[in-house]
């Protein structure tokens, strides 16, 4: 049996990451593969349990130290659990965020060096990378947009910082595609969902020749 393929969705607060996991997981569903569709954190229910610590923090909430080490444990759980066994039995995992998050967020906007973070990743996750990341780079305006339209005035504890730490973010995002050419696949994401989904099924053209 051959290994499953692992796909992961990256970007900024509105770039229309679960959007375009969904459309993924579900046109290669409809090629006849078998295809698991998950979330970070989250994916698992210890991963969801700290998912809701991290986006709803109790008391002053988190500093950027456990932020990491929350999220590298949530991760830790969701590789061992569910993303490993899928791949092992030929399954494309399609995540929406994976460790790249954790690189720009924690790692860039906070500051934490990337360093850290893949070190972090390395004992928890055993250093897991994605055949393909998939970075959405939308506007300010059309993902500003599409958070209104998702959340209202509601934001949790991450999405809801300041402009200059997501300008932060976005920036991180663009640095880690820079020096990975080959692991990221960029895509203009500020058309319609469409526009996009046919992007991202020509960034995974060379993947799908394979399976």
């Amino acid at each position: 049996m051959n290994r499953g393929r692992f796909i992961a969705f990256e970007g900024g607060e509105g770039a229309g990451k679960s959007t375009q996991a969904r459309l993924l997981a579900d046109a290669l569903a409809a090629r006849g593969l078998a295809v698991d569709l998950t979330r970070e954190p989250g994916g698992t229910p210890g991963a969801e349990a700290i998912r809701a610590l991290l986006l709803d923090p109790p008391g002053e909430g988190w500093g950027p130290e456990a932020e990491a080490l929350l999220f590298a444990a949530a991760r830790a759980d969701h590789v061992a659990r569910r993303i490993r066994p899928a791949l092992e039995r030929g399954t494309w995992v399609i995540s929406d965020r994976f460790v790249d998050s954790s690189r720009a967020y924690q790692g860039g906007a906070g500051a934490l060096g990337d360093a850290a973070i893949t070190a972090l990743h390395g004992i928890g996750s055993g250093g897991l990378r994605p055949d393909l990341v998939i970075l959405l780079e939308a506007g300010e305006e059309a993902a500003a947009a599409r958070l209104h339209a998702r959340d209202g005035d509601a934001s949790d504890a991450i999405g809801g910082r300041d402009a200059a730490y997501h300008q932060k973010v976005a920036a991180a995002f663009r640095s880690l595609a820079q020096a990975d050419p080959q692991g990221f696949a960029c895509i203009e994401a500020s058309g319609t969902p469409e526009q996009v989904h046919a992007q991202v099924m020509a960034a995974l053209a060379h993947l799908l020749e394979q399976a």
